[in-house]
């Protein structure tokens, strides 16, 4: 039997030999640092035993897929804790996520912070007895008997999902079993540094309508000096978080209410994304966009016909009964509306490409346990888009698209904080429009494209649109949660669905490709990213209030209102504070407001006609004419300096 191991050298044994002993014949030191193994590009436990001929790697803490391994084990021991601790508690899903894990518990009586402290003593025992961890094999229909017999109806929901026929793979650890995939560590022990983070509500599978129940969150490390190293920068986060730093700034609020996903922007708000708004506006039209206003919601024809309604619907406010012909849906995109402004008429391949942008509100059904902010929310605003082209134009449509974004991104300061991901069609083609052909073609297309550009990316599969393959620029908040920012897809089957056509040189009608995109992304999401980055101390020509003025006495005060007036007429935004407060209180509020320039007017100022001008990053400037200040202030502006 051969094995060959990651580096191309090959093993070769008489007979079965596990993944930990293939370990242990190549170094003791190796043996004892692994975690998994991977056979054949399978994610596996160490224990699995080797008996044909293979590919062979063995998975330490160093790799990616090992650390989720370490995490994942540790989320079985908080589990078996809770479960010692607090007996009729109910368990239901216990995954990783990025920079930790959580385990979702149903508790007879609610527990509160002071009872992870309980539970992190009770999984140190566990630990500290380095429990060997057991994979065992069952029938589903044994395995629902074993988890019903444990009272544990969650995982019984889950195990009756599964199709009939499947093999349910459980994992034991001292008395206690759990569901699961696996693979995991070999043994308890092996956990050496840990901590439980926090503690949430989240519904059953993220719907409102099932049971609330509750999340465990936390993390764990190979060292102690890595766990305090990442606890410390949570600490940093959290200072950054925008839901803490936007509601303090006056920036958003949300209200129970109102709704879950459904943030309210302050005048400070609404002003940021104003800016943000025009600016993009004004950029697509100088690149070649028509600005167009479409409806906010459409008859089910109208995604019947685009695919919404077949492989979208969950995700769709439906208003009145989905089953009659008069429903109607909020949008969650402006796509086929868009279409129809296209098919208003003839077109000729010397009219394409035609591009239209918007910025978009939209409705989207997001689960309840998603909800964060402005970052994942159920009404936002999109700089959409969609180019409708030949197909000789697609390349160069798709690369302008790109190019738009990378403006977009250095004017906010953030494109080196991107990455870039190649979404493709997964396993289940249920999802996705079916037609294998155009599938390849068009992923093969993109592919190209995104090779040509040099571009730097990772592929994934099974999180393409359901029309289409797409680039998705990835950006991570504080905490290092990954969302999509901005995505640019190609679209093979809404002109055919839409009958959408043009008439190429020769006199034949074709169908044109579509490229959907965004430009900005959400511009709610952007803000909330935008609110993390600086702390709230935006670049000047992002903020919302750039020039404070305040006047030491009440004689000045028509001299503070007059230089807010001049200001505000060169298009900078500027406020007056004429409180009767010190100056000093003055000073310090506008700081924590983060607001870019201070001007302090006394009496010296007046009779000089002159300022007294102080700058968030470079504190004291000195004495300024209104003139050169207002010169330096709409250069600052109009540069888009970060």
């Amino acid at each position: 039997m051969k094995i060959t191991l990651k580096d191309g050298s090959v093993l070769e044994f008489e007979k079965s030999v596990s993944a930990m002993e293939v370990a242990k014949s190549i170094s003791e030191g190796l043996a004892r640092v692994a975690v998994a193994a991977k056979i054949d590009g399978e994610l596996v436990d160490l224990s699995t035993v080797i008996d044909k001929d293979c590919t062979l790697q063995i998975i330490t803490l160093k790799d990616k897929e090992g650390l989720d391994v370490y995490r994942h084990t540790t989320s079985h021991v908080l589990a078996q804790a809770v479960k010692n601790i607090f007996p009729t508690s109910k368990l239901a899903i216990g995954p990783t996520v990025d920079n930790g894990f959580y385990y979702d518990i149903e508790f007879k009586t609610p527990i509160n912070k002071d009872d992870l402290v309980k539970i992190e003593n009770e999984m140190k025992a566990i630990i500290k007895s380095d429990f060997p961890i057991e994979r065992l094999v069952y029938s589903k229909r044994d395995a629902v008997k074993i988890f019903k017999d444990f009272s544990e109806q969650y995982k019984v929901e889950l195990i009756n999902e599964l199709p009939a026929g499947s093999v349910i793979s459980c994992y034991k650890q001292g008395d206690f079993m759990d569901l699961c995939r696996g693979p995991h560590l070999p043994s308890t022990g092996k956990i050496k540094a840990f901590k439980l983070t926090s503690i949430t509500g989240a519904y059953w599978r993220g719907d409102e309508k099932n049971k609330m129940l509750t999340r465990i969150y936390g993390t764990a490390f190979e060292k102690k000096s890595e766990l305090e190293e990442h606890l410390l920068a949570l600490e940093q986060a959290k200072l950054r978080d925008h839901n803490k730093l936007g509601r303090e700034l006056g920036i958003f609020q949300t209200e129970d209410v109102v709704g879950q996903g459904l943030p309210i922007l302050a005048p400070k708000g609404a002003k940021i994304m104003q800016i943000l708004s025009r600016f993009v506006e004004d950029e697509e039209e100088r690149r070649g966009f028509m600005i167009t206003k479409t409806p906010y919601m459409a008859k089910n024809d109208l995604y019947r016909i685009s695919g919404h309604w077949d492989h979208y619907r969950d995700k769709m406010f439906i208003i009145g009964d989905e089953n009659s012909p008069e429903a109607l849906a909020l949008r969650p995109m402006t796509c086929p509306f868009q279409y129809q402004i296209y098919k208003n008429g003839l077109k000729s391949y010397r009219d394409l490409p035609c591009r239209y942008s918007e910025t978009a509100t939209l409705f989207r059904k997001e689960a309840s346990g998603e909800m964060h902010g402005l970052i994942r929310v159920r009404q936002f605003t999109l700089s959409d888009g969609h180019l409708i082209c030949t197909p000789e134009q697609v390349e160069e449509e798709f690369k302008r698209c790109l190019d738009l974004s990378y403006y977009f991104l250095e004017c906010l300061g953030m494109r080196e904080d991107v990455t870039f991901r190649f979404s493709k069609r997964g396993k289940n083609k249920a999802k996705y429009i079916d037609n294998d052909k155009a599938w390849n073609q068009t992923e093969a297309l993109m592919k190209q494209i995104l090779d040509d550009i040099g571009l730097d990316y990772v592929e994934a599969d099974d999180e393409a649109a359901f029309y289409g393959p797409k680039l998705d620029v990835q950006i991570k908040n504080v905490y290092g949660k990954e969302d999509t920012l901005i995505t640019i897809q190609i679209d093979f089957a809404a002109s055919r669905s839409f009958d959408m056509t043009y008439v190429d040189e020769n006199g034949e009608k074709q169908y044109p490709y579509v490229i959907h995109r965004s430009s900005i992304g959400c511009y709610e999401r952007t803000l909330a990213l935008l609110i993390e980055k600086y702390a709230g101390a935006f670049p000047f020509w992002i903020c919302p209030v750039q020039v404070k003025v305040m006047s030491l006495t009440d004689r000045t005060a028509d001299y503070a209102k007059s230089v807010v007036e001049h200001l505000k007429l060169n298009g900078i935004r500027a406020e007056a504070d004429l409180r009767n407060e010190k100056i000093g209180y003055k000073i310090r509020e506008a700081q924590l407001e983060k607001v870019p320039y201070m001007i302090i007017l006394g009496d010296k100022e007046q009779e000089e006609q002159t300022l007294s001008v102080r700058s968030r990053k470079e504190g004291d400037l000195g004495s300024m004419s209104l003139t050169d200040l207002t010169a330096k202030l709409v250069e600052e502006d109009r540069s888009k300096k970060v």
